[in-house]
């Protein structure tokens, strides 16, 4: 059998250094299935439920990796399963590349079965590149491009292949001539750094402020050493943006952890008392929680000249790379002498900590008629004593995210992503398998909600329940917020529109997931009560398989922001009046936690 044009695609993904794509078949891909099967040494093809979870999946393997994430889908339908997944990629700045099929080239036009417009389709979720294959001589630039675009514009191409394209025979190269073009495989990224004298403006205005506030984000992820060198020269504290939790470990005292509703107190008081802002390859997008306009003259370092200036009216944005232009700046700092600022911030965090231990006690809720909970803060706390060493973490969006976002204490050697500016439910899976892939020999610990869970979790994990045997470790847990509610929603509705929960929208099914896991072959355990926590933690860590710690949490706690403005009081206010049965108990909790926010601890 000669080499068809599939066989060169796979061939080409190799040269790539491409090892794994995440996808579904069918029969607009029946010629790179064909391929695929052919190639299983060096190009390994992942089997998921549902293709937007080969989207997710490829999107967290370029999070976690920094390498680009391919996933594929047939034609028509399977090509509009991607798109969700692949907006989180775009919207998150990964590089992605979307391989589809398409119905025969020589039917297009005739309104084909499965026919859809795949190029006005994907023309803003890959609108860096998306291009069709007509001939077989158009694999390899258009593949190359794919490639190379992904990495150097951070985002979704895509790639579209006919399926009786992928059959022809291959044409590796067409032949030097007019109207023909030649690729190579490679990207080299360049040193990206600012000019000298925007570096030294930069330093100007960070040696003369007295209270410098960091915020960094997912850019600043392989720059860790170089901002806690850039914050202890300036005396500075760190806020971390939720994507950039593991920019630096949350044992570094100054270190103020998350920022904005998800946030703490701390980095709330950090940005409110800042007369300097560095903002490090961040887009964290909620302008109240930085410092006033006016009060703080700002900075930014971003690899990206389009989101310069746009969170805030910066004196100066460089356009670079976070790393090596922090590095640059180093030398050009001055020590501060005065640590009075970063003194005051230390004990703040030292606060915020306790602050946070004393809200998983008491832990567990008992209400009449209703099973007995346990409150999420507990469940956190205890996670992240027990994190091993090297894990890496997602979570779905959410309430888990909140409890995610301010009680897992980030270590050093630990990864943690999520779903950052699309938000979207239901990555919390795809995103821990894809770090089991990524990671073999390391534990990878997803955190979500049961909303997620019956969107697609439980659809997933069996593929989990497929893959597991491959990976040098199989250990991977997931725990499931079980408090049958769309809690997030609940909360937001209560503090932002005054309306009390909308049961008919809100009030989720119970599902035993531990039994549904132990029903595909992996572990499960169940937990009601705080003091089981530990003992379940300690079992699903020593597991030879993957485990779901279903643990039913209580729904009547808030997670309230790290600063609550007088109307979203009143909204609450209004929404437990207007149904006094729910929400009351959240109410107290809310009221009882702004006061452990505000009372001191020392």
């Amino acid at each position: 059998m000669s080499q068809t044009a599939a066989d060169f695609l796979c061939d080409r993904l190799i040269e790539w250094g491409v090892t794994r794509i995440y996808g579904y078949p069918g029969d607009g891909i029946n010629g790179i299935m064909g391929a695929l099967g052919r190639h299983t040494d060096k190009l390994r093809f992942i089997q998921v439920r549902h293709e937007e979870q080969a989207a997710f999946m490829a999107c967290a393997h370029a999070k976690y990796t920094g390498e680009v994430g391919v996933c594929m889908a047939t034609s028509g339908p399977g090509a509009i399963h991607l798109l969700n997944g692949l907006y989180d990629a775009k919207l998150d700045h990964q590089p992605v590349v979307a391989i589809m099929g398409q119905t025969f080239a020589r039917a297009m036009g005739g309104s084909f079965q499965q026919e859809v417009k795949l190029l006005q389709l994907y023309s803003d979720v890959a609108s860096a590149y998306c291009e069709q294959v007509p001939v077989p001589s158009s694999v390899r630039h258009i593949l190359d491009r794919a490639m190379r675009t992904a990495q150097s514009e951070r985002s979704v191409t895509a790639m579209i292949v006919p399926a009786d394209v992928q059959d022809m025979d291959a044409v590796e190269e067409q032949p030097q001539a007019t109207h023909t073009v030649h690729t190579g495989i490679g990207f080299w990224p360049g040193r990206r750094i600012p000019r000298q004298q925007d570096l030294q403006a930069a330093a100007d205005i960070l040696n003369s402020g007295s209270r410098v506030a960091m915020l960094v984000g997912a850019g600043a992820l392989d720059a860790t050493e170089e901002v806690m060198q850039v914050a202890d020269t300036l005396g500075a504290g760190v806020a971390k943006a939720l994507l950039g939790k593991a920019v630096v470990p949350d044992d570094v005292p100054y270190v103020t952890g998350s920022i904005g509703l998800l946030g703490t107190k701390p980095s709330w008081d950090l940005m409110q008392g800042a007369d300097t802002l560095l903002m490090v390859g961040s887009g964290f997008p909620y302008s109240e929680f930085l410092p006033p306009i006016g009060q703080a003259r700002g900075i930014q370092i971003d690899v990206s000249g389009r989101m310069l200036s746009i969170r805030y009216p910066m004196e100066l944005a460089l356009l670079g790379d976070s790393k090596q232009t922090l590095a640059e700046l180093l030398p050009l700092l001055e020590r501060k002498e005065d640590r009075s600022w970063q003194e005051k911030i230390v004990a703040a965090v030292e606060d915020w900590w306790k602050v946070m231990d004393s809200r998983a006690e008491p832990a567990d809720v008992d209400r009449d008629g209703d099973r007995p909970r346990v409150r999420p803060q507990a469940v956190f706390a205890e996670l992240s004593r027990q994190l091993p060493d090297r894990a890496v973490l997602s979570s779905d969006s959410g309430s888990a995210a909140n409890w995610y976002a301010r009680h897992i204490r980030m270590r050093t050697g630990m990864k943690g992503t999520l779903s950052g500016s699309l938000a979207t439910m239901v990555p919390g899976m795809a995103y821990t398998i894809a770090a089991k892939f990524a990671y073999p020999d390391r534990v990878a610990v997803g955190t979500i909600g049961d909303g997620a869970m019956q969107m697609g979790g439980m659809a997933e994990l069996i593929t989990a329940a497929k893959y597991y045997r491959d990976w040098d470790d199989p250990r991977m847990v997931v725990v499931v917020l079980n408090n049958e509610d769309l809690n997030q929603v609940t909360w937001e509705q209560r503090a932002m529109a005054g309306d009390p929960k909308f049961d008919a929208s809100q009030d989720l099914p119970y599902v035993p997931y531990a039994a549904f896991a132990e029903l595909i072959g992996l572990r499960g355990i169940t937990v009601d009560r705080s003091a089981q926590l530990a003992g379940a933690f300690e079992e699903a860590f020593a597991a030879d398989r993957p485990v779901i710690v279903d643990v039913m949490t209580d729904p009547e706690e808030p997670p309230i922001p790290p600063h609550i403005t007088f109307a979203q009081f009143e909204a609450l206010t209004t929404s437990v009046l207007a149904d006094p049965k729910e929400g009351v108990a959240g109410a107290v909790n809310a009221a009882r936690e702004f006061a452990e926010g505000i009372l001191p601890r020392r």
